[in-house]
């Protein structure tokens, strides 16, 4: 079975680890619901971090960074399923149901889902999907088990319409504040300027105005200052860390790092050691 296995392609995903692995995931576009069936599940984004384990639900809400790692038990695996719950799918189905929303959602932005069998229940006839994901489900079926999802969702919490049906868009944020706090994803600056608000052009209107130089050249900038911190008063080795500053690979961290301060980061380890 392929890791992690699209079981209706771009809806429903089941994910098995053996081992414990680190997703710097980046840009939820859509709001999550999430399964854990076993192993622990830990969500980490600038204002939250959630825990949970086998048998626990999480929402998480859409326009967000964040970063997931996943950890197998002791003489256990680690597998979810995830559903995607993407706008066009809410935005038809409150049609449907005739739901309005006429507030923009301003609670937490993860919500762990309080026990429920008949969501359980929901998960667990997802499960032969998961089993047999080498036969082809239409996406119309599919797209019937995400919308009984949905209702038993809004049955076990009917506050959680406000979280699911606002389609507004992101309210315009501290750009600064924002940025300093979330600098370290590896997401493009398109993706920035949506979360703060902004169009493009504003965004780095505002950008200029906050930093007095660009996004990229800031972003760059800022990220090797946190590269020399770690390397220097924490010893961190070069190949534990560019991926969690956004750096796409270790050779082009390397190169960056060298350019910026005149030797590679592990030779920089090397001399302070």
């Amino acid at each position: 079975m392929t890791n992690p296995t699209e079981i209706i392609p771009g809806v429903i995903f089941y994910s098995y680890h053996s081992a414990m692995k680190k997703d710097k995931v980046g840009f939820f576009e859509h709001s999550t619901l999430v399964l854990q069936v076993s192993g622990q599940f830990t969500l980490e984004t600038a204002g939250q971090k959630i825990s949970m384990n086998s048998g626990e639900m999480l929402l998480i809400r859409k326009n967000q960074l964040g970063e997931i790692t996943k950890m197998p038990l002791e003489g256990g695996d680690y597998q979810t399923i995830v559903i995607c719950l993407n706008e066009e799918m809410l935005r038809n189905f409150a049609l449907e149901e005739q739901i309005e929303v006429r507030r923009k959602y301003t609670g937490p932005l993860n919500v762990l889902i309080p026990e429920n069998d008949f969501l359980h229940g929901f998960f667990q006839s997802i499960i032969p999907y998961v089993r047999n994901s080498e036969e082809k489900i239409t996406k119309d079926l599919g797209m019937l088990k995400v919308r009984e999802g949905v209702k038993l969702l809004l049955h076990a919490m009917p506050e959680l319409k406000d979280f699911l049906f606002d389609f507004s868009e992101p309210h315009k944020m501290d750009l600064e504040k924002f940025m300093v706090r979330n600098f370290h994803f590896n997401v493009p600056v398109e993706k920035f300027a949506r979360l703060t608000g902004r169009s493009l052009a504003g965004f780095k209107r505002d950008f200029q105005k906050a930093f007095g130089m660009s996004p990229r050249a800031w972003l760059q900038e800022k990220r090797l200052t946190e590269a020399m911190h770690l390397i220097e008063k924490k010893k961190k080795k070069p190949s534990s860390i560019y991926l969690e500053l956004g750096f796409e690979s270790l050779s082009h961290f390397s190169h960056s790092f060298k350019k910026k301060y005149g030797k590679a980061p592990t030779e920089w380890l090397y001399q302070i050691n």
